[in-house]
């Protein structure tokens, strides 16, 4: 991919339409596709939506006029200080340039970045939202319209570049995965790790994007820090674990760089991408065509991943610490929005806040009574009025409303979780009450502290140690279904209390008995992931520690060294003749135990090993 029309508003062809770079003396996009071609290389031309700073210098018109009066926001070194209005003159000006570049260049498909959901005053969005009989001076309102005027914009690029070449690759980068479900060709998922988006965020987005049907591209890059960052280089450990972690998901890969107006090649660069590269190549055999493999059906609200007027992080913060709890216990799972079917042999986890109404309603009662299994946390399980359980024959329990403790402690029963500590253990975030039903056994329960915090009007209230147990369930289990009556997973996201892992994991062993995989000598930090093939099983074996420094960047120089690492894969109808390490196909020896499980030992594994079970 390369940029026909940069975020400045630059074209680096020669457009009868926008600005040509005043540098430029050739045709440098054409010549670079002419290039490529010749090498048997597809390439893509780049083009900026939300911005295009030298167009919005001189067309002040097309740019978004902020709620505050802004064309351009105070803050001038922000990337975003000025952002381009999709309902103005310059959006006919957009596609025409699109058009331009898909009608004179053989290029393999168009990558539309930047489009964010921007909230417009300007003329055009009010007297359309006027038009509409909107509140225009509603925030949400605005933000709605706007979210409207996203998706119509990709949908005419879309319409206008498929009747001109219709077998073009096509995304839009911003649009949220379902909202491009029938324009994007694929999708892809941007996560530059010490760029701000962490290490925790792929896995949860990978996890969701596989299951929407289109093939998956994780975007990573090869600066310290983010885009812009040319002076700034990965390690070799920390860009191969980006890879290798995507390819594990079922992903392709792609390493994301910027071309220096010179032409140079950054040869330390080009000489990290030829290494990694070289080393996932070999793979190819056991990842083409591979699909996920998983027991665990993750449900999360409807607008994690997609845009609403009620959006927020709560959903994604859920999301984000259930897949770590998940991750660091080697489990097998899939995200889904919360009315998506779901396989029914598979254990459902409801995310925190997950209320059951029409579709999702009867999908879960449908799995429970059909002998399915259920963990929810919260508010999860409540009707969509929270203000009872939708389903209260399987969870046996009636709610009491919002929990009245700030904070609130949870006292397990002895023996429940091996390594939870015998004490009263603090529930940082509020969560509800609940009174448990026949049916229901209290696992754990509800300490009261002394006082609530707060301000009393002379004192903050703030160190609180526990009082007295409350009798309120804090854990119920049934056979076929547990409830925490405190969002303990998006708590796990904000504070990562390695007991509640090990509680969570006591649950798990009773209404998950026969996982996917069983692992030993893998510590917390590492991941395991199973895909199949016909005829293979393949277990991705990951050991890489991304450890803070500085103030804000989370490294990974080095992957860790493992020795003496013991599997045990389910193989379900899997007939294995043989196991080895891919590349190489190292044998390795393994046994089929009674219980239907292939168990074997890995002698070392240095930061990556691929295990292949094979007929």
């Amino acid at each position: 991919m390369f940029a026909a029309r940069c975020n400045m508003g630059m074209a680096y062809y020669d457009t009868k339409i926008g600005i040509r770079h005043p540098s430029l003396k050739y045709d440098l996009f054409g010549k670079l596709v002419e290039a490529c071609h010749k090498k048997g290389i597809a390439i893509s031309a780049y083009m900026n939506v939300g911005l295009s700073h030298e167009e919005g210098l001189l067309h002040r018109d097309w740019t978004v006029l902020t709620p505050e009066g802004y064309s351009y926001l105070p803050n001038k070194m922000g990337n975003f200080f000025r952002k381009m209005c999709y309902n103005s003159p310059y959006a006919d000006h957009l596609i025409a340039m699109a058009s331009e570049v898909v009608r004179n260049y053989p290029v393999a498909g168009m990558f539309f970045d930047c489009m964010g959901i921007h909230e417009c005053v300007g003329v055009e969005c009010v007297r359309e939202m006027k038009r509409l009989g909107l509140d225009w001076e509603s925030h949400e309102v605005r933000m709605d319209f706007a979210h409207m005027s996203q998706v119509r914009i990709a949908k005419k690029l879309s319409g206008e570049i498929k009747g001109i070449r219709h077998e073009l690759l096509l995304y839009f980068n911003g649009l949220a995965f379902e909202d491009q479900r029938e324009l994007g060709s694929y999708l892809e998922y941007e996560c530059l790790p010490t760029g701000g988006w962490g290490y925790d965020s792929l896995p949860v987005y990978a996890r969701y994007a596989r299951n929407l049907g289109k093939p998956v591209l994780n975007m990573t890059g090869r600066f310290h820090e983010s885009w812009g960052d040319f002076g700034g280089i990965r390690t070799e450990a920390s860009l191969e674990y980006d890879c290798l972690n995507g390819l594990a998901n079922c992903m392709r890969t792609t390493i994301g760089d910027h071309f220096h107006p010179r032409g140079d090649i950054n040869k330390a660069a080009f000489s990290l991408y030829k290494r990694i590269y070289g080393r996932l190549q070999k793979l190819d055999p056991w990842l083409d065509e591979a699909k996920p493999l998983t027991d665990i059906a993750l449900l999360v609200p409807k607008n994690t991943f997609k845009y609403t007027g009620h959006s927020s992080l709560s959903g994604i913060h859920a999301a984000s610490g259930a897949a770590r709890i998940l991750c660091e216990l080697k489990q097998q799972f899939d995200i889904l929005p919360e009315d998506a079917a779901f396989d029914p042999e598979k254990l459902v986890l409801l995310c925190d806040d997950v209320q059951l109404a029409g579709k999702s309603l009867e999908l879960v009662r449908l799995h429970l009574k059909a002998g399915g299994h259920l963990i929810s946390s919260a508010w999860s399980g409540l009707d969509a009025e929270k203000k009872e359980f939708a389903l209260p024959e399987f969870w046996h329990l009636s709610y009491k409303g919002e929990s009245p403790h700030n904070p609130a402690y949870i006292n397990l029963k002895t023996g429940f979780a091996e390594d939870f500590p015998d004490m009263p253990l603090s529930l940082y975030d509020n969560g509800i009450q609940v009174e448990a039903l026949a049916g229901a056994e209290v696992v754990a329960e509800i300490v009261a502290p002394y006082f609530n915090r707060g301000w009393d009007g002379e004192h903050h209230i703030f160190y609180i140690p526990p009082d007295k147990p409350t009798g309120r369930p804090a854990l119920t289990m049934t056979p076929s279904l547990a409830h925490f009556t405190h969002p303990i997973l998006s708590s796990y996201h904000k504070h990562a209390q390695v007991p509640i892992r090990q509680l969570f994991e006591a649950v798990l062993k009773r209404l998950l008995p026969r996982p996917l995989l069983r692992t030993s000598g893998l510590p917390s930090f590492a991941r395991a992931t199973v895909t199949s093939l016909p005829k293979r099983r393949m277990v991705h074996l990951l050991s890489y520690v991304p450890e803070r420094r500085g103030a804000q960047i989370d490294m990974i120089e080095e992957p860790v060294i493992l020795k003496d690492i013991k599997v045990e894969l389910r193989l379900d109808n899997l007939k294995p003749e043989r196991a080895y390490l891919a590349p190489d196909r190292k044998p390795l020896d393994f046994e089929i135990k009674p219980n239907g499980y292939a168990k074997l030992t890995v002698p070392e594994m240095p930061g990556h090993s691929l295990l292949v079970f094979e007929e």
